[in-house]
């Protein structure tokens, strides 16, 4: 005991020192590895369950994913969000989304509290090197981006995908030879973006091991979200010459077949790259001491096989919220070892953290549990919980508003629509037995009336509890204008305030806070020219007027100063509003 106080008062409880005695002296009293854990999450974009050989899907060729289910440990029934921002949220911070300010995917919904405490924050501390390669999707500028949620390494693009209006115009919609962000800086790369993401994730573990430091690599790419131009041509041409039909699902339609053609062509792809990365882990000799991750975001982006399931990605049946779990770690998880326990994106952060040996956030409430034990198959007596998987447009939560409850036994869904931000239509509450009714067909709702109004009750105290988690707790934090950490601020329409309007909206504000009056250079860019205008930039109450010309699509304004504080930033065409054609791509603020 007297050792152990020495220990804690000498290097301190969270230094990298004192992580790596822990693990010392946990390897000489059971035998584990003697170093922290590297640790690799691999997160796609929109790949489903069914997208696997090894979760029997008939057409695709994934003998790598195929060979990594076989080596890992498996949770069978694991959940994330219907879509992609609130499962990105809940996996940073072992917390529901809804604590967190991200409700959504758009319109500055999906911005994170800066405040929040990642996983990458916390394993930074214990001196891991950390890094993202992909898609981050919890906001583009500061103090939102991940440099600022405890990455120290960044290639990424912006906003929810390329070929969205956050992208760079520049890139017009490109997957292959994408301009990314590199820890900041706009970066040309050469290649197809899932490739890029690999290759810098590869260089980032090779220097990461120079430096004698464990990692934390997380990569998340973008595909095989939409669109569909651009996918590995010889993979496309190969998915186009065979026979789809087991894997289409209801839809037959050659438009359908297409599209799952270039889906399955993304996927083996990744697959191909996930090959990549176990070759360098069993050549650099790390893959012992390695404990890789693989699931998804959320169902798949089509209606296609999804195995036993039914639906896709944003409904709350299990094919939009379940998703395939592995986990290898040579030597601490058994090969073949499988799990039915219900567990979610909210264990991962305490479960990666256990792995580690580093503490859970101090004074943070989590959501989630250490999943450890079921992976390793100790969980003797694991008691039931309740999982609440609940996303759809709009600002804020509405009560009851398609959402889905799990049990160990029971699942509650009420499908009212991903797309409404209400309730538009009178559905029926559905209550299954997923173990037993994989496919949710029977509705046993009038059969079991008491268990209906009691799960709509715990329901209803958890939506009380997370929604009050901070003050204002839907309202999306500002971005900051004049940091020195991001003295160039690129503000799209990704993240811009347009009310209940649907779509990106054809005017917002950028709701933000100004730390230093400047002087800045601001630009205003469009796609294209949209004719000869007066355009107004509006901050706060401070007024700057300029000329757009016919044949330019750009305005630009230097050396103006703004009032520091709260703002608004909007841009008025004319005397009004703009056309949904006429809505701005970006503003630009550079403090000079």
């Amino acid at each position: 005991m007297q050792t152990s106080v020495g220990v804690r008062t000498i290097f301190g409880m969270n230094t990298p020192i004192f992580h790596s005695l822990c693990f010392f002296l946990l390897a000489t009293a059971t035998g584990v590895a003697q170093s922290p854990p590297n640790i690799v999450i691999v997160m796609p974009d929109d790949m489903g369950y069914g997208d696997m050989g090894c979760t029997g899907n008939p057409v695709i060729r994934t003998p790598h994913l195929d060979r990594l289910a076989s080596e890992s440990a498996q949770l069978t029934d694991f959940y994330v969000s219907p879509v992609c921002s609130p499962t990105r949220a809940c996996l940073m911070t072992g917390r529901y989304n809804y604590r967190t300010r991200v409700v959504d995917t758009f319109k500055g919904r999906s911005m994170m509290d800066p405040e929040e405490v990642t996983i990458a924050e916390r394993l930074k501390q214990a001196g891991y090197a950390t890094g993202i390669f992909g898609k981050w999707h919890l906001g583009d500028n500061y103090p939102l981006r991940p440099q600022d949620q405890g990455f120290d390494e960044v290639l990424i693009h912006r906003g929810g995908g390329l070929a969205q209006p956050s992208e760079p115009i520049e890139n017009e919609r490109r997957y292959t030879d994408p301009i990314l962000f590199h820890n900041g800086e706009q970066v040309q790369t050469e290649g197809y973006c899932t490739d890029v993401y690999f290759d810098a994730a590869i260089d980032f573990m090779k220097q990461s091991r120079k430096a004698g430091k464990p990692f934390f690599v997380y990569l998340p790419p973008n595909a095989p979200h939409g669109p569909y131009h651009d996918v590995p041509e010889d993979l496309l041409k190969y998915y186009q010459s065979i026979d789809l039909t087991p894997a289409l699902g209801k839809n037959k339609s050659e438009k359908h077949r297409d599209s799952v053609a270039r889906v399955f062509a993304m996927v083996e792809n990744i697959d191909q790259n996930m090959g990549r990365l176990d070759e360098y882990l069993t050549d650099s000799g790390e893959k012992p001491n390695t404990l890789v991750l693989f699931f998804t975001d959320n169902g798949p982006n089509t209606n296609r096989y999804v195995g036993p399931f039914r639906e896709m990605k944003s409904w709350v049946h299990e094919g939009g919220i379940r998703t395939a779990f592995f986990a290898r770690w040579p030597g601490q998880l058994e090969p073949g070892h499988k799990s039915d326990r219900i567990a979610a994106h909210i264990d991962v952060l305490p479960t990666l953290l256990a792995a580690a040996e580093v503490d859970t956030p101090a004074d943070v409430k989590l959501d989630g549990r250490n999943v450890l034990p079921l992976l390793t198959g100790k969980a003797d007596d694991w008691p039931d919980r309740d999982l609440f998987l609940q996303t759809h447009r709009g600002d804020a939560p509405v009560e009851f508003h398609h959402f889905g409850m799990r049990t160990q036994e029971w699942k509650l869904v009420h499908p009212t629509g991903f797309g409404n931000e209400s309730i538009t239509r009178d559905k029926p509450f559905e209550l299954y037995r997923v173990g037993d009714d994989p496919g949710e067909a029977t509705n046993l709702a009038d059969r079991h009336p008491e268990l209906l109004t009691d799960m709509k009750r715990r329901y209803h105290a958890w939506l009380k509890d997370v929604s009050s988690t901070r003050p204002n707790n839907y309202a999306p934090p500002r971005i900051i204008i004049g940091s020195d950490k991001e003295r160039t601020s690129h503000l799209s329409i990704q993240d811009w305030r347009v009310g209940d309007s649907a779509g990106w909206g054809a005017n917002g504000v950028w709701e933000v806070r100004v730390v230093d009056e400047g002087p800045y250079d601001a630009t205003i860019r469009w796609d294209k020219a949209i004719g000869d205008h007066d355009v107004t930039l509006r901050v706060g109450d401070a007024r700057f007027r300029g000329k757009l010309s016919p044949e330019e699509s750009e305005v630009a304004f230097s050396n103006i100063k703004l009032p520091t504080g709260e703002a608004d930033i909007s841009v008025v065409i004319g005397r009004g509003d703009p056309r949904r054609d006429q809505a701005p791509r970006f503003v630009t603020l550079e403090r000079t």
